[in-house]
C-alpha cells in the first residue's frame, strides 16, 4: 500500500469517528438536576429533618440511575452542600443545553398532617396553598449578595409580580406538564408510602430563567412525622429517587426515542400513558388514517399566522388549537427514520424543545406504540 492510500485510508477512518462522535453527541439527553438549597439555606427543618440534605442525598440517587445509561448526560446545580443562587441554577441548565430541568425538594407545613408529593410546572396561579409553595421557595433569593439589584422589581412574598416575566413559560408548557404527570404518576405507584398529591402550577423563580420543559418536585412534607421519616431514610429516598428517574427515561423515550436500552438500579416503574388525560388522548382534526410522526415546535397561548417567516423559515406549519393552547407543528410523514430527521432540521433553526409526536387514526399515541 503506497503512502497516498495509507494516508486516505486514516483520513477516511477519522472522519468515521468523527462523524459517530458527532452523531453519539447528537443523541445525548440531557438532564439537569437541582437539589434545593444548600449551604447557611437549609429549607424546611423539622425534628432533624434537613430539606437541604434530602434534596441533595434524593438528587445524587436519581443521578447515579440516570448515569447508568450511555446516552443521557447528567448535570447537577450542585453535589455538595453549597449555596447557588435561584438564577444560577437555571442558569447552569441553560449553558448546558439541557433537555429539561427538575428542581427537587421537600415541603413543609405548620399543620403537621398535611402530607402528599406535589410537582409543579411554571405558571401563574390563584390557588392560595400553590402561591404560599411558591412564596416560600422564592423567598431564598434574600440569602443571596445584592439579591435587591438581581431580582429588581421582584417581591418574593408577592409571587404575582413575575406576571410581567413569564412570557417563555408557555412555550415549554406542554411538556413540563407531561413530564410532571409522569413523575406523580410513578408517585402514585409507590403506594402507602407517599400519597401523590398531583401535578400543580405556581411561579416559582429558578423555573422562570430555565428555558427548557422543566419542573420542581416536592417529594413530601418533613413537617409531617411519618412522611419525613420516609424522606429521611435510605429507603425513603431510594423508592422516590427510582420514581422520579423513571420517568424521566419515560419522557426521554416519549419525545426522544429510545436510542441505547436504558437501565435502572431495580424493577423498573411501569410505563404507562395514563388514558384518560385530554392532553395524551387529544384527537387531532384533518390528521390522516393510519400512524403519523409529526414534530411539535412550540405550544403558545398567542395564535400565531402559519407563514415560513414566522416559523424561521420552516415550511409546512400546521396548527391545532386544543386546551386554550396553541401548537404548531413541522411536517408529517409516515416513516420515523423521516420524522427524525424533521426533527434534527427543526432543532437546527432554533427550537431546541422540539419533540416527536405521534398519531394513529387521528388519536395522539406514545412514540414507542407508534414505532411497534
Amino acid at each position: 500500500m503506497n503512502i497516498f492510500n495509507k494516508t486516505r485510508l486514516i483520513f477516511s477512518f477519522f472522519l468515521m469517528i468523527t462523524s459517530f462522535y458527532s452523531y453519539s453527541q447528537s443523541n445525548v439527553f440531557k438532564v439537569t438536576l437541582d437539589a434545593g438549597h444548600g449551604d447557611h439555606d437549609f429549607g424546611a427543618v423539622y425534628s432533624g429533618r434537613i430539606e437541604k440534605n434530602i434534596a441533595l442525598a434524593i438528587v445524587l440517587k436519581v443521578g447515579k440511575i440516570l448515569e447508568l445509561n450511555p446516552n443521557v448526560d447528567v448535570i447537577y446545580t450542585r453535589k455538595t452542600d453549597v449555596f447557588i443562587d435561584l438564577v444560577e441554577r437555571a442558569n447552569i441548565a441553560n449553558r448546558a443545553n439541557s433537555n429539561i430541568f427538575v428542581s427537587i425538594h421537600c415541603n413543609a407545613n405548620k399543620n403537621t398532617a398535611a402530607d402528599g408529593t406535589e410537582t409543579y410546572v411554571m405558571g401563574l396561579s390563584k390557588v392560595a396553598s400553590n402561591l404560599e409553595a411558591a412564596k416560600k421557595e422564592n423567598s431564598v433569593i434574600t440569602l443571596e449578595k445584592d439579591y435587591k439589584r438581581k431580582y429588581e422589581g421582584y417581591d418574593p412574598n408577592s409571587p404575582e409580580s413575575m406576571i410581567g416575566l413569564t412570557l417563555m413559560q408557555e412555550e415549554y408548557m406542554d411538556n413540563s406538564i407531561s413530564l410532571a404527570s409522569k413523575i406523580e404518576d410513578n408517585f402514585d405507584k409507590l403506594g402507602k408510602k407517599l400519597r401523590q398529591g398531583g401535578v400543580k402550577q405556581a411561579p416559582f423563580m429558578v423555573l422562570h430563567k430555565a428555558y427548557m420543559p422543566r419542573v420542581l418536585v416536592e417529594t413530601g412534607f418533613v413537617s409531617n412525622p411519618t412522611e419525613g421519616n420516609i424522606l429521611n431514610s435510605e429507603e425513603g429516598q431510594n423508592d422516590i429517587a427510582r420514581a422520579i428517574a423513571e420517568a424521566i427515561l419515560s419522557y426521554k423515550r416519549e419525545y426522544f426515542g429510545s436510542g441505547t436500552p436504558e437501565v435502572s438500579e431495580a424493577k423498573p416503574v411501569k410505563d404507562t400513558t395514563p388514558a384518560k388525560k385530554v392532553t395524551e388522548t387529544s384527537v387531532a382534526k384533518n390528521t390522516p388514517k393510519g400512524t403519523i410522526f409529526k414534530v411539535q415546535l412550540i405550544a403558545s397561548i398567542k395564535k400565531t399566522p402559519l407563514e415560513p417567516k414566522n416559523f424561521k423559515g420552516l415550511k409546512n406549519v400546521t396548527m391545532l388549537f386544543e386546551n386554550n393552547i396553541y401548537k404548531y407543528f413541522y411536517e408529517e410523514t409516515s416513516s420515523y427514520d423521516a420524522a427524525q430527521k424533521y426533527l434534527k432540521e427543526a432543532k437546527g433553526k432554533g427550537y431546541g424543545a422540539a419533540f416527536l409526536i405521534a398519531y394513529k387514526d387521528g388519536e395522539k399515541i406514545s412514540i414507542q406504540d407508534a414505532i411497534k
